[in-house]
């Protein structure tokens, strides 16, 4: 019986889906006045995608818009009318049916255990869509308090994103495209496609030509052990076609040695804890899985005039670039941004404060651009890290391999239509999704069904580059035009302190 009710849950929850995906269009062929680059459907010229670490929605965004305000933090105080979201009730809080109860992490606790965020447990945590097996599954196996896998953070920790979300647009009902850590979510980010991999088969990390675990990429000079390769399509090689300039730019990209042997990406940052981290992490790069879009030599640009263009790099930059770029006037038209470790929010090795810095330091500087009247900045995260969400989203993509998939039963993932690929479960876990941009709804919260590949559909879209195809998501992903109003713009900025997260004033 308990099976039966979920799977009608999801049936019907798959047909909002479809729905949902037919949201009205934005302005067809917009180029107003002052307007630079290539023909878009909408008036964004410039799209900057930070792609963040391991948080779930509940994790961040739980309680908002109500925070605690205890003494001594930055306080946060909602603006009236402030929507509310999806997020955790007086019966999640206090009687919750998992084995713990969630409770506040203040600013104090900002470093914590990394959780467990592999494709298997996840869905063993989700139980059929009960939501209640989080502590025995997905809980870090470092972590000395296993129920910590079921806190979050408030307003008075991840204070920039509940301002951000006060001034602009952020979605309560967007979910991993599958299960599972870091590399199928970048991967899903750019292709909407985990299947095609060499090795066709690795224990824990592909399993029938899909991946489903981390490794790094064959095509990377700084990957460790063993790697594996993509074969298809990604949204590069789309917007090659098309003569539109992009780039992928990560913290550490650039070796901090050369030599015979080859390449060494060194470079590190201590967090706030004092501990040293290196800056680059290659399971963190999917355009290097993809020989056609990859720089394994981590190359640099032939000159600042190249970024986003086509040369030896071959569009991976390392995140210097990206400001060389724009200090020289020659912003890409789509720009991933991808923070040094020890800014990226990653439980175990980052933080919501250092990811703080590094999000506001950013925010801040797009918005003092010329460009930023055309731009849009959307923040999303490669996973959950197993962190508790009470939200299950439609399973769009079920797989009933009985060595990975559990969870609508052992073995399965619901029922794959004949000639699917598999291991590609999903939608996985909920998680923060923001949109910044003089565009961007105020203080709105989208309901509406998106993934990961929804931000793969909409660059599609925008620049009408065409689909993936070979089953990728994007043919389905829900559209993020609901977080936009492309005919009333507020040009109106918000700087933020990167210490606090709170309104700079004056």
């Amino acid at each position: 019986m308990r099976l039966r009710i979920v799977i009608t849950t999801l049936v019907a929850l798959t047909l909002s889906l479809g729905l949902l995906g037919t949201a009205a269009a934005a302005p067809q062929g917009v180029q107003r006045e002052g307007q630079t680059g290539p023909k878009t459907l909408t008036p964004i010229k410039y799209l900057v995608v930070i792609f963040q670490e391991n948080v779930s929605f509940d994790h961040y965004f739980g309680t908002y818009p109500g925070a605690t305000n205890p003494p001594g933090e930055p306080q946060f105080v909602a603006k009236p009318g402030t929507p509310s979201v999806n997020g955790l009730n007086d019966f999640l809080l206090k009687d919750n049916p998992n084995l713990a109860n969630p409770s506040r992490l203040d600013r104090s606790q900002a470093l914590t255990c990394d959780q467990d965020h592999d494709y298997t447990p996840e869905q063993l945590a989700f139980d059929h869509g009960l939501m209640d097996k989080f502590v025995q599954n997905t809980e870090g196996g470092n972590c000395s308090d296993k129920s910590i896998v079921m806190d979050y953070y408030d307003g008075n920790t991840v204070t920039a994103m509940w301002n951000y979300a006060q001034y602009f647009a952020m979605s309560d009902n967007s979910f991993g495209t599958t299960f599972g850590p870091s590399t199928p979510g970048a991967l899903n980010l750019i292709s909407g496609q985990t299947h095609g991999a060499t090795p066709s088969s690795l224990s824990g990390v592909v399993a029938n030509g899909t991946v489903i675990g981390d490794a790094d990429p064959t095509y990377d000079g700084c990957s460790a052990g063993t790697t594996i390769s993509l074969t298809g399509t990604n949204i590069g090689d789309l917007l090659n076609a098309q003569g539109i300039t992009w780039g992928w730019f990560e913290g550490g990209f650039k070796p901090t040695s050369r030599s015979k042997n080859g390449i060494v990406c060194g470079s590190s940052h201590k967090n706030i804890g004092g501990v040293s981290v290196t800056d680059y992490s290659a399971h963190h790069e999917p355009f290097q899985y993809y020989q056609s879009t990859a720089n394994p030599l981590h190359l640099p640009p032939t000159s600042v005039a190249m970024i986003g263009k086509t040369d030896q790099a071959n569009h991976q930059y390392d995140i210097s670039n990206f400001w060389q770029a724009i200090a020289a006037g020659n912003q890409p038209a789509v720009s991933f941004l991808k923070a040094p470790r020890y800014q990226d929010g990653h439980a175990g090795y980052s933080d919501p404060l250092d990811e703080q810095h590094f999000l506001v330091d950013t925010i801040n500087r797009l918005e003092k651009l010329p460009t930023w009247k055309q731009t849009a900045v959307i923040i999303n995260y490669d996973d959950s890290d197993g962190w508790y969400d009470h939200v299950m989203g439609p399973i769009v993509n079920q797989s009933n391999d009985p060595n990975n998939d559990a969870l609508t039963d052992p073995g399965l993932c619901g029922t794959p239509q004949q000639g699917a690929y598999l291991d590609r479960c999903g939608y996985g876990p909920r998680l923060p999704m923001m949109v910044i941009s003089p565009y961007a709804k105020e203080n709105f919260v989208d309901h509406s069904v998106t993934d990961q590949s929804s931000i793969l559909r909409f660059i599609e879209d925008n620049w009408q580059l065409g689909r993936i195809g070979n089953q990728s998501t994007d043919a389905i992903a829900g559209t993020l035009n609901t977080m936009f109003d492309f005919f009333h713009p507020n040009f109106r900025t918000l700087f933020l302190d990167p210490y606090t997260g709170e309104p700079i004033k004056g």
